[in-house]
């Protein structure tokens, strides 16, 4: 059925189209409207789920984690600081392997700061273990939290997911979203409804938690390590599956636009690749060779596409909403430029920070971007860093 719905709205529907069976919610701008929706879900009768209410995201995502071991599915949602406070539980759930799936629509977490977007607040949760996925408008977002609770439940995997949403740019705009069937739903989650969650057994008795150390820690770790290297050959199973019922793709772990023949490239996530898809269509049409690589999971970080989509190409621009602290570049810039690191043939990088605070990453900074990139990738000096609100 097709809707109007914020993306706060679209969320809200996909974890009751998930049917969870319980959340923990602490309101915090701009989330606060997805943990609303819910609580009036349940309150209407419309979702038959248990809302444990807490005094603050370290306790949402404690409890909810003991709500997943228990064999519930969960979620939660969150921003910004809220994130930031939730990091030692996080860190927890995703050691001891729980599956679960978050949103947070993100916002700018640093002093000095007003009630503004950002990504920073997701960047800093990416060594926690959780996956990432990122989508890109309002319809994604809900498709996106249908298949993190796929990926998260299959045996193979059995960790924790996040859904990133670009505060205010997604959570806040209204735009035509097709709702699924709850059968359609059904049927997509029920390979994995039914199925185990993680258990630890020392040989007597079920443990939750238990203490490891020297090898035996090393080797969980390798274990888990490898669980997370192994969604990239999982989630793309998962697409498929869900194109066949529901009819909609997303491209993978990085969906491509117009790079079979591009010579330049710009990198983006999120809800900035609309504009710049645009961009790339005006500069093609003026001649120019350009693409869009647009990345879809952050985490586990698709380092093998990057490498065979960067390759051969002159220059790349990677616009970032986040700022890589100590490292004068952005987090994608910076993830990039790592996995190109010892390949060949590879190409000229500019990292090109925009769309923090109240910014928005306008048409005409996209457009600065690909002259920038352009002129990088034919010889002329550009430095590495540009601030485009600045330009």
């Amino acid at each position: 059925m097709l809707k109007v719905l914020s993306s706060n709205e679209a969320a809200a529907q996909a974890a009751k189209l998930a049917r969870i069976n319980v959340a923990a919610v602490y309101p915090i701008t701009p989330q606060s409207q997805i943990s609303e929706d819910v609580s009036k879900m349940v309150a209407r009768g419309e979702l038959d789920c248990d809302i444990i209410e807490v005094e603050g995201e370290h306790s949402v995502m404690s409890s909810i984690t003991g709500a997943a071991v228990a064999g519930a599915r969960v979620f939660t949602a969150t921003s910004s600081l809220g994130l930031a406070y939730m990091n030692e539980p996080m860190m927890f759930a995703a050691g001891m392997r729980v599956p679960m799936v978050m949103v947070d629509v993100t916002r700018e977490t640093s002093a000095q700061r007003g009630i503004s977007t950002s990504r920073q607040d997701a960047a800093s949760t990416r060594d926690c273990g959780w996956l990432e996925i990122d989508p890109a408008d309002g319809q994604e977002l809900l498709d996106s939290i249908l298949m993190a609770y796929r990926l998260s439940e299959d045996p193979e995997v059995l960790l924790p997911t996040m859904v990133v949403s670009d505060g205010f740019f997604m959570s806040h705009l209204y735009e035509p979203v097709d709702v699924p069937e709850q059968e359609q739903v059904d049927r997509f989650l029920a390979p994995v409804s039914e199925r185990r969650r993680t258990q630890f057994s020392d040989g007597k008795a079920m443990q939750f938690a238990l203490s490891l150390s020297g090898k035996d820690y090393i080797q969980y770790r390798y274990h888990t390590l490898k669980a997370i290297d192994h969604v990239k050959e999982v989630f793309p199973k998962v697409e498929k599956e869900f194109e066949e019922i529901f009819g909609r793709s997303y491209g993978g772990l990085v969906e491509e636009y117009r790079t079979e023949d591009a010579e330049y490239l710009l990198m983006t996530n999120g809800s900035a690749s609309g504009m710049a898809k645009n961009v790339i269509d005006a500069a093609r049409d003026a001649g120019i060779p350009i693409g869009l690589a647009r990345i879809r999971m952050f985490r586990p970080y698709p380092r093998e596409e990057v490498v065979r989509i960067l390759r051969g190409k002159k220059a790349v621009g990677v616009i970032d909403r986040s700022i890589c602290l100590g490292w004068n570049c952005g987090h994608l810039f910076q993830e990039a430029r790592a996995a190109i690191a010892c390949e060949e043939n590879m190409p000229k990088m500019l990292s090109f920070i925009d769309g923090i605070s109240t910014m928005d990453i306008t048409r005409e900074h996209i457009e600065l971007a690909v002259g920038m990139t352009v002129a990088a990738g034919n010889g002329e000096p550009v430095q590495e860093t540009n601030w485009l609100s600045w330009e």
